[in-house]
């Protein structure tokens, strides 16, 4: 099996890795293409985490429809529903299996989303 990396980032590591026929994408902040921070509460940071989720996994050739897991950390877990009703929009059939957990974050932001998905070469 080979490993392909895909994109660059300004800390090291890639935002995409396909190994096989999974593609690995790393935790995806809420960033724009600017590099900072977008304003706004958990339902901002929600669907621009979302759209670099999106963005990271058609650099190795998948959709969001090719996800079977992402790993979601939120900073208040007062926020759950908000981003609970972003992330259904972004996964409306057959949705990955999913782990959410409350934790402190490395900057200042409110979550945080890493996926998986399978897509046969």
């Amino acid at each position: 099996m080979t490993k392909q990396c895909f994109g660059t980032s300004h800390v090291p590591l890639s935002p995409a890795v396909r190994a096989g026929d999974f593609v690995f994408v790393s935790g995806q902040v809420p960033v724009g293409a600017d590099g900072i921070v977008v304003k706004g509460g958990i339902t901002e940071q929600t669907e621009q985490v979302l759209t670099n989720v999106k963005a990271a996994l058609a650099l190795a050739g998948c959709g969001m429809e090719d996800v079977v897991k992402t790993t979601v950390w939120i900073e208040d877990a007062r926020d759950f529903g908000a981003f609970n009703a972003v992330y259904a929009k972004h996964f409306p059939k057959d949705p990955p299996a999913r782990t959410t957990v409350e934790s402190r974050l490395m900057i200042d932001i409110k979550i945080e989303v890493e996926a998986v998905a399978y897509k046969p070469l």
